[in-house]
């Protein structure tokens, strides 16, 4: 049952193949293994690669089954229209093309194995790169943000130091009004005089003025401040609306490029090992001596186009043949008085009955 599964899969003929020995029947079935885990294999690589893009199981088993079923019928096709002729060096052109397109299968193939293998390093290498785009995503809004904060917040400076300098200039006054009551300053007579009087003035009017300018320019601190409470909330909304973006960049495309970043040597061998896997059908074949089965395939192939060839053959005599007796008998006919005059007899009642139509419609059209 497995040996004719895997005959069937090497493309041979099963009823010239059932007459050889068991040797070449195991040869046959072993080329048809051949060309069925390259497909197996090719399932596995496209559906985890087509997983990794769709992220649905389902979708990525049903157009990785038709990969696998590609790769198995070119494989089966290819190496079931490589004859065995003996010459290793036409049977060589034959398969150049296969092989060409086995490279670009096994590229193909082997780097979504090569992102499973090294699943652990490439997702340390996107670790790094999300942090990298996070870093920079943040930098990037701040800039939106940050110049309209700093703005605000040198405004709230420069309400604050115009109440510092104001309660600079108020203490100042009462330093002066105290120093004229102790006698220590200005006029330097103790007591509460009239000078005394007008510089205490003067400080309560500063003082008043102070009280008013805080006032003032509290409320205006606290629109400020609230106004960069917004803009950092903005920003962190923004900053957290982005976030899942770049939480979401594990891409197929995304792993191909962390995979780039990670040491050739490893994934070229990898390439290596499913160029060799890839191509294993067509060299199996190049390399396999020929068989018995080989020399009774030609001899069938060879009988049929004999035969083809004689019936080409045939019908060219036939038909040259009918040609010549058609023109003899025409050639008689042509001499014979009878046919003539039959003839002659037919031309006469069709020029008649044209002659009679064109003036019927001839009265029609008057």
């Amino acid at each position: 049952m497995l040996l004719r599964f895997f005959i069937r899969c090497s493309g041979a003929d099963s009823s010239i193949l059932s007459t050889c020995s068991p040797g070449e029947q195991n040869k046959y079935a072993g080329i048809g293994a051949t060309v069925f885990f390259t497909a197996l294999m090719a399932f596995i690589a496209s559906g985890y690669a087509l997983y990794t893009v769709f992220d649905n199981m389902y979708m990525a088993i049903a157009f990785g089954l038709i990969w696998g079923l590609l790769i198995f019928n070119l494989d089966r096709f290819i190496v079931s229209t490589i004859k065995k002729t003996g010459n290793l060096k036409n049977e060589f052109l034959q398969a150049t093309p296969r092989i060409l397109l086995a490279i670009i299968i096994a590229v193909v193939i082997s780097k979504p194995l090569e992102m499973k293998i090294f699943e652990k390093e490439i997702n340390q290498v996107l670790l790094q790169q999300k942090n990298e785009l996070t870093l920079a995503n943040k930098d990037q809004i701040a800039l939106q943000y940050n110049p309209k904060i700093a703005e605000l917040q040198q405004n709230i400076i420069g309400l604050k130091n115009e109440i510092a300098i104001k309660e600079t200039e108020t203490n100042a006054l009462y330093d002066t009004y105290i120093s004229e009551a102790e006698g220590t300053a200005g006029t330097k007579l103790l007591g509460k005089g009239p000078v005394y009087k007008e510089k205490r003035e003067k400080h309560d009017a500063a003082l008043a003025e102070l009280q008013q300018l805080k006032t003032t320019n509290t409320e205006k601190i606290r629109d400020l401040e609230i106004q960069i409470s917004s803009l950092e909330v903005a920003y962190t909304d923004q900053v957290n609306g982005s976030q899942p973006l770049i939480d979401g960049f594990d891409g197929l495309m995304a792993r191909i490029s962390a995979l780039d970043e990670l040491p050739w040597f490893p994934s070229f061998f990898i390439f290596l090992l499913f160029l060799a896997i890839e191509t294993s059908p067509i060299i199996v074949k190049l390399l396999s001596p020929r068989g018995p089965y080989d020399y009774k395939l030609e001899d069938e192939e060879s009988a049929v186009k004999t035969w083809a060839s004689q019936k080409v053959e045939q019908r060219k005599l036939l038909f040259n043949t009918d040609t010549a007796l058609n023109k003899q008998v025409y050639d008689d006919l042509s001499k014979e008085e009878e046919m003539y005059r039959y003839k002659k007899k037919k031309a006469e009642e069709l020029l008649k009955l044209q002659a009679d139509a064109f003036h019927k419609l001839q009265i029609k059209n008057l």
